[in-house]
């Protein structure tokens, strides 16, 4: 490990959000209170649709937007008053934001520069960054004779050589292409793993998110619907909109009325057993539903999708879509009815009007069709 890799490690710091708010007048609140903490060292990704609030929250922590209330603390230290650069952070944006008219060499030190650093220091940080994200080679160019993905690297470059105790990502992989991209998340999850900043990730991208978090914040219009891991977040969603949101295709979410003894469609088909009452949102993901010729839930084929790999095959049940992921290599007749079962243990039940999930809903792991065949 180099120097810059070991102070960048010493310095992670612990990010606190204590009864942060933004707001912009007496009626637009676009975030409502909000308590998190971010682990020093750790990779949080924020995730969430657009206008969901999740840049106002990066921006308030780097200082480039004011709190409306609240504490930002960073390091045991509370930072909401403070300037940017007095924050410890540095941060990377979407649109690069280089100076055309230097060299890379000279973009990555403009900062050390400005902060007095010499000459000698600056070179030697320099050569030491440009080794390290594959850029000792373009050095002397400037940033329109560079790739994209070359220019987000220098972006990189000169965030990290400050040696931040935190890193800030405002979408920064989403003007490059889908190999690009694929490329970059690979670099980032091997830069984090090297230099081990606590680093706060913002993307709309459900496969930025699931492939770069040690955990994934969930926004849904300004709150926290779930942080949590992202193997914890794709198997036990805390919402139906975060079962909705992560997934493709999502998981599937079917409206349920509960008689006290099953779970059944508005079409009369039983689902699954439950003891509860009333209107529930059942929810499953393609993968997890079984297509076999003992299956009691019925339906039709509307569409089919090849995708190589795997297929997936769009039918209507109870006037509602259910989506089913295929293996490859898996041979079904479109033409015929399908008969479907949904395993009881892959099963997830919510809550029919906040759309919260019910934990331990289904204790055993019997599948629908063994269980349900009583009330058929």
């Amino acid at each position: 490990m180099t120097s810059i890799d070991l102070s960048i490690r010493a310095a992670a710091a612990e990010i606190q959000l204590i009864g942060v708010t933004k707001s912009y007048d007496a009626r637009t609140t676009i975030i409502p209170p909000i308590d998190v903490s971010l682990r020093p060292g750790e990779f949080t990704v924020v995730l969430g649709p657009s206008g969901c609030g999740k840049s106002t929250l990066l921006q308030m922590i780097a200082g480039l937007e004011r709190v409306s209330g609240g504490k930002i603390v960073i390091g045991g230290r509370e930072v909401q008053d403070l300037e940017p650069k007095h924050r410890g952070c540095a941060m990377v944006f979407q649109n690069y934001a280089l100076y055309p008219h230097m060299t890379v060499a000279e973009n990555m030190a403009y900062s050390l520069k400005v902060a007095g650093v010499s000459k000698a220091e600056r070179t030697e940080r320099v050569a030491t960054v440009a080794k390290m994200l594959g850029l000792a080679d373009f050095l002397t160019r400037k940033p329109g004779q560079l790739s994209g993905g070359q220019r987000q690297r220098v972006a990189i470059g000169r965030a990290i050589i400050r040696e931040p105790g935190v890193l800030l990502f405002d979408e920064p992989l989403s003007n490059l292409d889908a190999q690009l991209r694929h490329d970059m998340r690979v670099e980032l999850a091997e830069l984090h793993r090297r230099i081990g900043a606590t680093s706060v990730f913002v993307t709309h991208d459900q496969v930025e998110a699931m492939t770069l978090a040690d955990r994934i914040l969930i926004l849904n219009k300004g709150h926290i619907e779930q942080f949590d891991t992202p193997k914890a977040i794709y198997h036990n969603p805390a919402s139906v909109f975060v079962a909705k949101f992560i997934g493709s295709p999502p998981m599937n979410i079917l409206d349920v009325t509960g008689d006290g003894h099953v779970l059944r469609l508005a079409d009369g088909q039983v689902v699954a057993n439950y003891a509860g009452e009333g209107s529930f949102r059942l929810g499953i993901r393609p993968e997890d539903i079984s297509v076999n010729a003992g299956g009691s839930i019925k339906t039709e084929i509307r569409y089919r999708e090849d995708l190589g790999s795997h297929e997936i095959l769009e039918t209507k049940i109870a006037e509602q879509t259910l989506r089913i992921a295929m293996p490859f290599g898996v041979e079904i007749d479109t033409t015929q009815t399908l008969s479907l079962s949904f395993p009881q243990a892959r099963l997830h039940l919510f809550d029919g009007e906040n759309g919260r999930a019910i934990p331990g809903a289904f204790g055993d792991a019997r599948s629908a069709s063994a269980s349900v065949k009583e009330y058929q």
